[in-house]
């Protein structure tokens, strides 16, 4: 366990080579095993594969495009709207992608008081384990991953297009590294660590 955390990376490049059925099932099994405030959870997987990838990512360049010209959801963000671009073309790369919805989850424009706030919060911490869980049983596997959030480019889009009850929470894209990155600098432990006795 400890080697698959320090061995994982954010791969970005893959190979066409499938990933068999119960390779995801694994993966998507270590994701359930994950802890949920009170054991809630919450989470729920869309496998896209195949023509529904092909779909789905027909429907996210729409989503990007229009968040480009007109009725942006970001209008702040417009600068990442490149790097969204870019996400979409590795997702064509990747022979799976996985959407995490929360299933007890609220819409993101929903006026929430502060106990529903909390409790949204909780469900995405839960599901974050599970997503994480789901990264580091692929990596050990040898298959690669990406945790992707530019979805949000795409949301009502990618929303519509799922038809899932819920709140779509993140995408990730799996397959066979096609490249091996270096990891990637990180804080110093001192620098984020306050001890307290």
């Amino acid at each position: 366990m400890i080697s698959a955390i320090y061995d994982r990376r954010s791969i970005r490049k893959f190979s066409n080579k499938p990933i068999s059925q119960k390779d995801i099932t694994d993966i998507i099994q270590s994701g359930i095993k994950a802890p949920s405030s009170k054991n809630r959870q919450p989470w729920k997987y869309i496998v896209i594969q195949g023509k529904s990838k092909e779909e789905m990512l027909k429907v996210f360049r729409q989503g990007i495009e229009r968040e480009e010209n007109e009725r942006a959801l970001l209008p702040q963000s417009k600068q990442c709207i490149a790097t969204a671009k870019y996400t979409v073309d590795i997702m064509s790369e990747a022979p799976t992608v996985i959407f995490v919805v929360n299933t007890l989850g609220k819409s993101i424009l929903a006026d929430l008081t502060l106990e529903e706030h909390v409790y949204e919060i909780c469900n995405i911490q839960s599901i974050s384990a599970s997503i994480q869980n789901m990264l580091l049983a692929a990596t050990e596997k040898g298959i690669g991953s990406l945790w992707i959030c530019d979805i949000y480019f795409a949301y009502p889009e990618l929303y519509e297009w799922l038809d899932s009850e819920g709140q779509l929470i993140a995408a990730i894209a799996f397959g066979y590294p096609n490249e091996f990155p270096k990891e990637r600098p990180r804080k110093n432990i001192d620098d984020i660590v306050e001890w307290r006795n």
